[in-house]
């Protein structure tokens, strides 16, 4: 007798509340919904008195899921005994009767049979298809329905909010007006020229529609989306221009988000594209505030709505919306990918998909959209030619970042010529910048670039060992990163959206620049840059960043070195987790600082002289491996993301094995 499969027995308990019964519900006692009888009636003997709210309704339409379904298997299961059973009587009969000559009457027999059986097949097919939808329906519409305010007091977004909320933020004070329309707009116009240039999330039709509403200049009521849309754009533009904690700039910007929190309850409702477009606002203000909230777990939840909403996936072509809501769609997608990988990488976690899973066009880019040569128009839509790089930039690093941190732990066969190519393409995509490309994204973009060539060259799951000219790669692009963001957050007019997390990308740079210089002194400080043949049709090795300075290695490294205290304490003026990193940056550099001072000493005395054979008062590497590891672990409490699973790749004193 063959046994049963799963598809014939299936489980029909689900655990999923239902209804409390009429009894329950009038005595104001909790009912557990069990069927066919509560344990509270059974309980008290009025098993048969027993009746949910589901009685008054037919057979087959309850409002309860678990009953809906229960009844629609139990039709099936009494559909499909009737087919056996049949199909073994039929079986039987033509056992027993010996075949004969078919004649006409039996032939239209037979076709009609096999029509009728075709439409039973067909009704069967449907049938499971409808069941299959009304699981699908289940998990994600009946979820939808319990987080609505009206049934239940936990609201969707109140858990995204106890989930992601790191300290709470003060309520808007009841007094609180608008400020001047003319410094609305003013904010307004820096969001867009500086942060909805990377991530369009949304239509600028849009956020100057909430506008006009939210200041009455149509007199139209005005939605809970579009109170939360203003007001995270308002919050984000104001903290993006701040400088420190304590200056007006962050405080206006905490009170925007203050009073935009009443509204979330809408604004974040699941099921619909505008929660993704709320997420993402949320998730630009946290990486502007991580004091107040996670930008990890945010975009965790934005990377989740887009699964459910199926954003990861462009429609076939027979089912394609207009062209207009198509793009929208892909921008979307895009902006929560740029963010995903971006927020993943700094705390060296892992994405929240992958792009196997994805396929999605870019989004298209129109010259009609294109600004003017001074894209200071506060009507004119913006350009996609940024956001479309920086996708470009960010589909480059899930590429390399997959392979080599997250795939798995065998070494990578001809890992150099593949780090390379790597390097390559990204090189390529900094060469296709357009001329009208604005200075601050240029420069925003060159350092990307530089942080991506540092961490793809860093020792890594697949290739634990670095080549010899990989540390000489680190050490020069890590300089130019410390000399290039110093420029750039010593310019007083500096627009671009920098964030925490570019806090982190200069502690990591410092990290690694530490951990490649402790045990390769020798070679590093006397500029003797190893050869790496190139292979045969390959990419060529990276270029080394040409040395403008004229300065010998000793100097450079210690410049170095101050840059990053110097670009680590400034972060800590607006961001206090700054400053455990600082702190702990200063602890492992001390030692090797003193030996960089003593070496350049030395060589000021002996002028003229080649590479030194004196041997440098230095400390134990074992015993300073050993502090940076205990320093990490501290400093990893500092900072949201270092806690993670994955962050021990950021182990300075793993790396520093690695480089030997």
């Amino acid at each position: 007798m063959p046994r049963p499969s799963a598809a014939d027995t299936p489980l029909l308990r689900v655990s999923r509340p239902v209804s409390a019964c009429s009894r329950c519900r009038s005595a104001k006692i909790k009912c557990d919904g069990k069927l066919p009888a509560c344990t509270a009636c059974e309980k008290s003997g009025r098993g048969n008195e027993c009746s949910s709210a589901n009685d008054q309704f037919a057979k087959g339409k309850e409002r309860s899921y678990v009953a809906s379904l229960e009844s629609r298997i139990e039709k099936l299961e009494r559909r499909l005994a009737y087919a056996r059973s049949r199909k073994a009587s039929v079986a039987m009969h033509d056992i027993d009767e010996p075949a004969g000559e078919p004649d006409r009457k039996d032939s239209l027999a037979t076709i009609r049979a096999a029509i009728h059986g075709k439409a039973a097949r067909k009704r069967e097919t449907a049938d499971m298809n409808e069941l299959v939808s009304d699981f699908g329906f289940l998990s994600v519409n009946a979820t939808t329905r319990d987080f609505e305010k009206s049934t239940t007091n936990m609201t969707f977004a109140r858990l995204i909010l106890a989930a992601t909320n790191n300290d709470s933020v003060p309520h808007s004070p009841g007094s609180f007006n608008l400020p001047p329309r003319a410094m609305a707009s003013a904010l307004v116009q820096y969001y867009l020229d500086n942060v909805f240039a990377l991530y369009p999330v949304f239509s600028e039709t849009a956020l100057y529609n909430a506008l006009d509403a939210v200041y009455q200049v149509d007199g139209r009521p005005v939605t809970d989306f579009e109170h939360w849309l203003l007001y995270l754009v308002l919050a984000v533009a104001s903290t993006a221009q701040s400088r420190s904690n304590t200056d007006a700039f962050y405080r206006n910007g905490v009170m925007w988000v203050g009073r935009a929190l009443p509204y979330a309850d809408k604004a974040l409702m699941p099921g619909y594209v505008s929660q993704i477009q709320a997420l993402v606002l949320l998730v630009q203000y946290s990486m502007l505030d991580p004091a107040h909230f996670d930008s990890w777990q945010l975009i965790g939840f934005a990377c989740r709505a887009v699964l459910d909403l199926g954003l990861h996936q462009d429609p076939p072509k027979e089912q394609q919306p207009d062209k207009k809501t198509l793009d929208m769609r892909r921008r979307i997608f895009y902006c929560v990918y740029s963010l995903d990988r971006s927020i993943s990488m700094v705390h060296a976690r892992a994405f929240s998909f992958t792009d196997d899973s994805t396929s999605v066009a870019y989004p298209a880019s129109p010259a009609s959209l294109a600004l003017g040569k001074t894209g200071n128009s506060i009507t004119g839509p913006h350009s996609m030619e940024t956001a479309l790089l920086l996708f470009e930039l960010r589909w480059a690093q899930s590429t390399w970042y997959q392979e080599l941190f997250q795939s798995s732990r065998e070494p990578m066969q001809d890992s150099t010529t593949y780090i390379w190519q790597m390097c390559h393409d990204m090189r390529e995509w900094s060469e296709r910048f357009p001329e009208t490309l604005p200075l601050t994204f240029r420069e925003l973009f060159e350092l990307e670039l530089l942080y991506s060539c540092v961490y793809c060259h860093a020792p890594s799951a697949r290739v634990p060992v670095v080549i010899d000219l990989g540390k000489s790669l680190i050490f020069e692009y890590s300089i130019s990163y410390m000399q290039k963001i110093s420029r750039i957050m010593k310019n007083p007019g500096n627009r671009t959206f920098y964030t925490y997390h570019d806090a982190l990308r200069v502690y990591f740079i410092g990290s690694q620049f530490l951990a490649i210089l402790l045990d390769n002194q020798e070679t590093l400080l006397n500029g003797l840059v190893p050869y790496a043949a190139p292979t045969v049709g390959g990419p060529p090795a990276p270029p080394l960043p040409t040395a403008s300075d004229g300065l010998a290695n000793v100097d450079r490294s210690i410049n170095c070195i101050r840059s990053i205290t110097e670009a680590l304490k400034t972060f800590g003026d607006r961001w206090h987790d700054s400053k455990a990193l600082q702190t702990s940056f200063n602890m492992q550099a001390e030692a090797l600082l003193a030996v960089l001072h003593q070496r350049k000493q030395h060589s000021s005395e002996m002028p003229g002289s080649g590479p030194s054979p004196v041997f440098y008062p230095s400390y134990s590497q074992s015993h300073n491996k050993a502090k940076i590891a205990d320093e990490w672990n501290n400093v990893s409490q500092g900072y949201t993301g270092a806690t993670h699973p994955q962050g021990d790749k950021n182990d300075l004193s793993a790396r520093s094995n690695q480089y030997t």
